[in-house]
């Protein structure tokens, strides 16, 4: 078939990670760009990015970008993309979009007139006036930004972090995406022993644990594009089946999370069950001030809490404190915490050896690394 153009939008400051990913296995035409990175490919380009991806948000179709300055110049733009390549006679496709810095900035008639075009274009190409939509779905989104349109089909469904083990999780808990983000930028390997000593639902453990074991993150997910009649389903058990053989169940990975909060414990140790890693994490009850870093070599990974999480400066101050005095310079030791806060280093009680900015949603914080 023709190659396929994806794109596959990502936090800010991460499209370098998400690049190197999709270099990894083994995918053509990595472009990073800003909030998104574009690549191509066949079908199984577009499940392998699904089912493989730790740090992307989601996985488009890129049907067509083109300018357009008039409702007319939309209309005909999106009439003339190939939809009856993906979306059969009887299946869904609603509209959804932004539109920002261009002509044409109201969303609703932008979204009517997608899917008119889109409605016009498939009800010819099928001979029919009208389309039931009741069959699976197709969400087309568009961006209108600076008069470019961008039209996109999403492959995904329900974003890239719903991994599918994480029924449930604690107050303000930190996205898996941005997590996976966390491990990679603190280079988790196979053999390393990772700790959180306020690991609240376990996250971040959870995601250092399926990166050391090469789990595919999705590898026990469905997503909305395993529905078309377009997509044949061998095309899912192949690049399913080529996942599980990357697996590496021999890592010598072990990792620890510990908490004040039983509940969040007992959270922590269902998740890590439907994420298949819970012989490689042990969950304790312990306060922070009773940690210290007790093997020969380790890997602190932390978000702790701030913002809605904590009641006021003054608590997120003494935090910091305490981990500065718990968190010791340890030849073999390496610290990485994620906070908003820009006093952090202050409270911690020494400079980063190495600050990395991140976003959690749109929460602008930085990811502060030691390791001198």
């Amino acid at each position: 078939m023709e190659k396929l153009k994806f794109c596959a939008p990502c936090l800010f400051a991460t499209e370098g990670i998400v690049a190197n990913e999709l270099r990894f296995m083994d995918i053509e035409d990595v472009t990073p760009e800003t909030g998104k990175v574009y690549f191509s490919g066949d079908f199984s380009t577009l499940a392998r990015a699904n089912i493989r991806l730790r740090c992307a948000e989601r996985v488009h179709i890129v049907l067509g970008e083109f300018y357009a300055l008039s409702f007319e110049e939309l209309f005909e733009a999106v009439y003339s993309l190939p939809f009856e390549n993906f979306i059969m006679k009887d299946e869904a496709f609603p509209v959804k979009g932004s539109c920002l810095d261009s002509q044409l900035m109201s969303t609703p008639d932008c979204q009517k007139i997608i899917k008119k075009a889109a409605a016009k274009r498939l009800g010819e190409k099928y001979g029919v006036e009208w389309l039931p939509e009741t069959g699976a779905l197709h969400q087309i989104h568009f961006q209108i930004h600076k008069d470019k349109v961008s039209i996109f089909l999403d492959t995904t469904g329900e974003g890239l972090h719903k991994r599918g083990y994480r029924k449930e999780a604690n107050d303000a808990p930190i996205s898996e995406t941005l997590a996976a983000v966390m491990v990679e930028l603190c280079r988790v390997r196979p053999n390393h022993y990772v700790v959180d000593p306020m690991c609240g639902s376990g996250t971040v453990l959870i995601e250092a644990a399926l990166k050391a074991l090469k789990i595919a993150p999705g590898i026990n997910r469905s997503f909305a594009a395993e529905k078309w009649k377009a997509i044949p389903q061998s095309v899912w058990k192949e690049e399913r089946a080529l996942s599980k053989s990357l697996e590496n169940p021999d890592a010598d990975f072990f990792a620890v999370g510990s908490d004040i909060d039983t509940a969040a414990l007992a959270i922590a140790r269902k998740n890590a069950e439907l994420a298949g890693v819970a012989d490689r994490i042990e969950f304790i009850e312990r306060d922070l001030r009773d940690f210290a870093p007790d093997r020969e070599r380790g890997t602190l990974i932390t978000n702790p809490p701030y913002g809605e999480r904590l009641l006021d400066v003054r608590e997120a101050e003494v935090l910091y404190k305490i981990m500065g005095e718990r968190f010791l310079r340890k030849d073999g030791w390496s610290y990485g915490i994620i906070t908003p806060d820009d006093d952090f280093e202050k409270c911690f009680g020494r400079k980063a050896d190495k600050r990395r900015k991140l976003y959690n949603g749109m929460l602008k914080c930085q990811l502060y690394m030691y390791f001198k």
